[in-house]
């Protein structure tokens, strides 16, 4: 059954989490140690060289409390059969916004995620079992769940291995479920199919600025996803791989560039070029561990997206305005803001309200003429909670002022 919800009843808005600066950090899920295919683990990897940064998690040596939504029943680390990550994890996304590593064991059809803020040695870990993630008989392959990201509005998707389930769930303090339905096949794929075992099970997520999703499949092909059509278009094969590298892990490096991993070989990291389709193995020292998947907070072509708007000057903070121009509150919450014009020129000036992409959501236009004078702009249908922007232009069509808002 496919559910309607909110995400497609709205422009697809850019997070405000995603202007943040790139980072070389990614979380992989690994095994205890390399040769072990026990994939439970959570360590910090620094992308730019594939080495463990810090270990996270260790099943049977962490310090953790497991608590679930529906009994608020917790769980502590002396009861090794109820392990956070048990039955292991090959889906996991990063939501950079509420400092959380989201993650689904394989067999157990269940969204938990992992507080990163938590004091280190004493994991949180959470779970939403009052609405599981319902794709079938997850002791079926098909089933599981093995793609996961925090995709550009903020919301998680993940997709199940035949690709006939794709879930988004909000991320904020009320986490909704919703199975969008399934994928479906560009008609200029060729005959290679979203749904294909061979070619297309497996693998991992990443998301760019645009709302699209990039789906890397353990045979090393790659679809992008427009989530709005849930249309998968095949983009190539990737290239200058081995023939037993499975790609089960991506993460965004920066612009053009994912660094993939495998769970099931110990070559190490690869940087693929999303221009060419050609990877190059990233050299590494020491220790590297096979990882069942990757994930970091970063978006494809965002700065693509942060030039085409005209926000490269904007930086991470509440409030950026000038002395002129001010907005409250930010964030909205409600389905309204206001402006302030604090010793403006008087005149006519157009307020508009567009997604980061410039697609205009609502505009009013208003008559300045006290010294300190504050105007009301209403939408009549809120969008998806995200990033937007405010512009104001004077009577001579010259933009006067911009600035970013975020709407939860």
């Amino acid at each position: 059954m496919i559910h309607k919800f909110l995400l497609f009843g709205f422009l697809i808005s850019f997070s405000a989490f995603s202007f943040a600066q790139k980072t070389s950090k990614a979380y992989a899920i690994t095994g205890q140690s390399n040769g072990n295919f026990n994939w439970s683990d959570i360590r910090e990897i620094d992308l730019s060289t594939g080495k463990v940064a810090k270990t996270i998690f260790e099943s049977g040596k962490t310090k953790f409390s497991f608590e679930t939504s529906l009994a608020k029943q917790k769980i502590n680390s002396g009861d090794n059969n109820s392990l956070p990550t048990q039955s292991m994890v090959a889906a996991a996304a990063y939501d950079r916004k509420h400092d959380k590593l989201f993650f689904t064991p394989m067999k157990i059809g269940e969204l938990r995620w992992l507080d990163l803020s938590s004091k280190p040695g004493d994991q949180k870990f959470y779970a939403v079992q009052d609405q599981l993630i319902k794709t079938g008989d997850l002791n079926d392959e098909a089933n599981q769940i093995t793609r996961m990201v925090i995709g550009a509005d903020g919301n998680g998707y993940a997709i199940s291995n035949d690709a006939n389930h794709l879930i988004s769930f909000s991320t904020g303090k009320k986490i909704v479920i919703t199975d969008l339905g399934n994928l479906v096949d560009a008609q200029s794929n060729n005959g290679i199919s979203i749904h294909n075992k061979c070619s297309s099970w497996g693998g991992d997520l990443v998301a760019d600025a645009y709302g699209k999703l990039y789906l890397f499949s353990a045979p090393q092909n790659v679809f992008v996803i427009d989530v709005q059509s849930r249309e998968a278009k095949y983009l190539g094969h990737i290239k200058n791989l081995t023939p037993t590298f499975t790609v089960n892990g991506a993460a965004v490096v920066d612009e053009d560039n994912v660094a993939i991993s495998s769970a099931n070989t110990f070559e190490g990291f690869y940087t693929l070029n999303m221009k060419d389709m050609n990877a190059v193995k990233i050299n590494t020292a020491g220790q590297v561990y096979n990882a069942s998947d990757l994930a970091n907070g970063n978006l494809l072509y965002q700065d693509k997206v942060r030039n085409e708007v005209g926000t490269a000057q904007l930086v991470q903070k509440e409030t950026i305005g000038n002395n002129i121009i001010s907005i409250y509150p930010n964030p909205v919450t409600g389905n309204q803001f206001k402006v302030t014009f604090d010793n403006a020129r008087s005149g006519k000036y157009d307020i508009a309200l567009t997604d980061v992409q410039g697609r205009l959501i609502t505009t009013r236009r208003v008559n300045i003429n006290l010294a300190k004078q504050s105007e009301t702009v209403q939408m009549k249908l809120k969008p998806a909670g995200g990033l937007y922007m405010v512009k104001v232009t004077n009577a001579n069509k010259k933009s006067f002022f911009v600035d970013k808002i975020i709407i939860d």
